[in-house]
């Protein structure tokens, strides 16, 4: 190839014995046998053996070289003996007999190893982030990465999209997450901001008269880390479509999704037509709208059971008075299990801050009866109606939670992915897909006692126009959708509402008055008085596709220079000070806080 190699690592096999070749890479290991030694030298493609003699005169050189120094090494190909083939390498059958070596740079002690997959503290892993990057796993992860990335662009030029690139420093939104902010230099006392999506640019190419847009595009949001979320930047598939009703997007997204994902991964898709779960029946069923549809566990409301007369558990009857609810998760077949698994799943549910779960076994004796510590409050005939009405049987156990709907919700969904692991019931072997449809349009904000935009305020209002009920906003739905995998949300999406008259209508229920939306949004609201076609799209975030292809559970083992949970990046040093000079032109003065 030049000076440095004429293979790579992974190239060479038994049709090169005898011949003289050039590698170079890094020292990954070194085993010293006294009068051989052997190392391992690996570039981004491989490793290949080689093996030098105690009389070469270059063996005191590689003796105390330290693992990571690069090398060039020249010699011969020779074949391996069959007991010491390693056919989990492509070049495990031959070895370079080496002739000469060339230490093309050294390597101090190491602060993490290379070889082998031992866990490291991650704010150590972050620091070193370029060695940590040297490790396998972490090396297949983000030539992953790359190679979904490189797939998604050929399927959506096969789809018929074209790729544009949309501005880095635009406004300030007045909605979603905190924005980064960026100062002007020449436009003293105001600023730029990072964009947080490209939502209005991607709107705007269709006003543009562009039919089908699309974007690996990088997003900016001032936000806490979470595991499937990095503080600061990510990079989505933004895509937009015009003349488009909501089915249309799901079409093409489905067949990117099922094309991408059977191209990188053996797994099974659980629905090959994905399920569209209302927003309303996800909550009740699963109690989020992020549901893993690989746990077969469902949520059901046992609210109208506890008017009955003859259930004595009084504590939930008197909270069900109040207006609480009761709803409970039932698991098959679990008579057989201990009774710390059942405690184990109450302590549980307490250590989430709640109230605890109640819980019974149904049994079978000489009559139908609950086993466990509510158990005795429930009569044969209220254990029946439950069998009947809830898909229960002998054996089967009931978990129990009663209390205001949203706590509700959230306990039970946790719950449900707890209890399901405990059982080892959730298939890991499948991709599961769900589309989660008929957000509401706005919701009321408990702290502001307001009425807010529960999802995009861009979105399009379901029905027509001239039979929207302004007058009760909260039963206003919206055409806004998320995709979802896994119990991973990848997306939320909408069919944009293009319509001035009406943004001014469904923002006024909001709070905006005509003149803040004019203010806010006046490169949209504009461009949509001049003609704009009915248009939508979604924004799936590549991080958590590559996530779950690489089956990790942590965004930044497929992230190439991640911060850490404090927004810091500890390998660069940023957030950074800058000296008074550039602070000077940018028209800045800093307040330091005092302790």
């Amino acid at each position: 190839m030049n000076k440095f190699r004429t293979h790579n690592c992974s190239e060479l096999s038994d049709k090169e014995i005898n011949k003289n070749v050039t590698i170079s890479g890094w020292l990954h290991r070194k085993r010293d046998h006294g009068n051989l030694l052997f190392i391992d030298l690996r570039d981004h493609y491989g490793i290949t053996q080689c093996v030098i003699e105690n009389k070469n005169k270059f063996f005191p050189v590689l003796e105390k070289l330290r693992p990571e120094s690069v090398l060039k090494v020249a010699g011969k190909v020779i074949k391996r003996s069959s007991e010491t083939e390693n056919l989990d390498l492509k070049t495990g059958k031959i070895e370079i007999s080496i002739e000469s070596i060339e230490v093309l740079s050294s390597a101090k002690e190491l602060p993490i190893p290379v070889f082998g997959e031992q866990d490291y503290p991650e704010e150590i892993r972050l620091k070193y982030r370029f060695l940590d990057l040297r490790r396998e796993e972490m090396h297949r992860n983000m030539i992953l990465r790359s190679n979904v990335i490189s797939f998604i662009r050929s399927e959506m030029l096969k789809l018929g999209f074209l790729e544009y690139q949309t501005p880095i420093l635009t406004s300030s939104s007045p909605e979603g997450a905190r924005d980064f902010l960026v100062p002007s230099r020449l436009n003293p006392g105001k600023f730029y901001a990072l964009p947080q999506a490209p939502q209005q640019f991607k709107q705007l190419i269709m006003v543009s008269g562009f039919d089908k847009y699309f974007q690996i595009a990088p997003c900016f949001r001032d936000e806490d880390a979470r595991a499937d979320r990095s503080p600061g930047e990510f990079y989505q598939l933004d895509l937009e479509m015009s003349f488009v009703e909501q089915e249309d997007v799901f079409k093409v997204v489905e067949q990117l999704m099922k094309n991408l994902f059977k191209n990188f991964s053996s797994k099974k898709i659980l629905n090959e037509k994905f399920p569209k779960i209302p927003y309303q029946v996800s909550m009740e069923k699963y109690g989020t709208d992020k549901p893993d549809l690989r746990n077969p566990l469902i949520i059901q409301d046992l609210t109208d059971l506890f008017k009955r007369e003859d259930i004595k558990f009084d504590i939930f009857k008197n909270m069900v008075l109040s207006g609480s609810i009761v709803r409970a998760i039932i698991t098959k077949n679990t008579k057989d299990k201990p009774r710390s698994f059942f405690d184990n799943i109450d302590k549980w549910a307490k250590e989430q801050g709640a109230a605890g779960l109640a819980y019974f076994t149904i049994e079978k004796d000489k009559e139908i009866k609950g086993k466990g510590p509510v158990g005795k409050f429930f009569s044969e005939d209220s254990l029946k109606e439950l069998m009947k009405n809830f898909n229960a049987d002998i054996g089967d156990s009931v978990f129990l939670a009663c209390g205001k709907k949203e706590d509700i919700e959230k306990i039970l969904s946790l719950a449900r992915t707890k209890i399901a692991e405990d059982l080892n019931i959730i298939d890991k072997d499948k991709f599961a897909f769900c589309w989660i449809v008929d957000y509401p349009m706005y919701e009321f904000d408990e702290n502001s006692k307001k009425i807010i935009f529960s999802h995009n305020p861009f979105s399009m209002p379901q029905g027509r126009i001239e039979d929207i009920n302004f007058n009760k906003p909260l039963d206003i739905k919206a055409y806004q959708y998320d995709i979802v995998c896994n119990g991973i949300e990848l997306s939320s999406g909408a069919i944009r509402n293009h319509i001035p008259d009406l943004m001014y209508k469904l923002f006024s229920l909001a709070g905006y008055s005509k003149n803040q939306v004019n203010e806010k949004f006046s490169g949209m609201i504009n461009a949509f008085s001049y003609g704009a076609p009915p248009h939508g799209g979604i924004a799936p975030g590549i991080d958590r596709i590559v996530m779950l292809l690489a089956e990790k559970e942590n965004i930044r083992e497929v992230t190439l220079f991640p911060m850490n949970q404090n927004a810091q990046d500890l390998m660069m040093n940023a957030p950074s000070d800058v000296d008074e000079k550039q602070l000077k032109e940018l028209n800045i003065k800093k307040v330091v806080k005092k302790n």
